[in-house]
């Protein structure tokens, strides 16, 4: 019997957790702690593997800064970048654990609509976080946009909606020939054509919209959203809280979410029930495969 297929969008947050420092040697750390979680749910299932960059690209734009002689690059070079450092650090945690397994990382360009009305009000963290003063110190200084981040502040950035993957046909390949592959990583390198040229794009796409977009173009049978809570809230932090643990995409569109949290996770897995899916999960990383067998998590399907 054909095993089915699962994307796992993994959290920038999982490889970098809040508050954590942005070191190496702590992201390849956590990165061991993930694959052990990716490990069991590729006993069941073939996986397609997505990850975030918020905490990395900020890093990286933060080192831009501090070299005077060059202007400092832009974030779709960024993007590809995190692809590589975040890419490489998965592919040998998972050789290491999986030896038998093939995997590839895919460098993934993901287009973009120019007029996307997402670039006139920025949404998507990265970064560190910040105290107050500080942020607004860089916000005069850079012109960077900071919102709200719990009780601290980070920069936020254009996340426009993903339109079409670039390297669909390699990835389907790769993913036929059983490869557990890597890709659109950090929602995929933001690019757009102009007069048939491909160019890059000055934003951040949201992951868990691209691994939705990527779920549905490979007719996956689940979307898997690991995030740094054990499953979606009402009244998040507040004595009302509760968790959703089954659900479905009308009763969703009844609440309201934390943009740039948790609502960009129930707008793509609602995208990809939409697309004719059949179940998201959305949990913790250490729940994986019970959120997928529907023991842990949120469940939304279209019942």
């Amino acid at each position: 019997m054909k095993r089915q297929t699962v994307v796992v969008a993994l959290g920038g947050n999982a490889l970098l957790r809040r508050g954590q420092a942005l070191e190496q040697s702590i992201q390849r750390e956590n990165i061991e702690v993930a694959v052990k979680a990716i490990l069991e749910i590729s006993k069941h299932y073939n996986i397609v593997l997505v990850h975030g960059n918020g905490p990395q690209v900020g890093l990286l734009a933060l080192q831009g800064l501090e070299y005077k002689k060059v202007a400092p690059y832009t974030l779709d070079v960024l993007v590809s970048e995190t692809q590589g450092m975040i890419g490489y650090m998965l592919m040998q945690e998972l050789t290491n654990q999986m030896p038998e397994q093939k995997v590839t990382c895919v460098l993934t360009q993901m287009t973009v609509d120019p007029m996307d009305t997402a670039f006139n009000d920025p949404t998507k963290p990265i970064g560190p976080i910040y105290e107050e003063e500080e942020a607004r110190e860089l916000a005069e200084k850079y012109l960077w946009t900071f919102k709200p981040d719990g009780d601290y502040f980070r920069r936020v950035v254009p996340s426009p909606a993903p339109i079409g993957i670039i390297e669909h046909e390699a990835i389907t390949h790769l993913i036929n020939e059983d490869h557990l592959v890597i890709c659109t990583g950090g929602g995929g390198i933001p690019v757009m054509y102009d007069d048939g040229k491909l160019i890059g794009v000055e934003a951040v796409i949201d992951k868990d919209m691209s691994a939705a977009l990527l779920a549905g173009q490979i007719n996956a049978d689940a979307l898997l959203v690991l995030t740094d809570s054990d499953s979606v809230y009402l009244d998040w932090g507040k004595p009302t809280q509760r968790a959703l643990r089954a659900t479905n995409p009308a009763e969703l569109a009844k609440y309201e979410f934390e943009e740039g949290s948790m609502k960009p996770k129930i707008e793509a897995s609602c995208e990809f029930i939409k697309q004719g899916g059949k179940v998201v999960g959305i949990g913790s990383l250490k729940d994986g495969l019970r959120i997928l067998e529907g023991t842990a998590g949120t469940n939304i399907t279209n019942h």
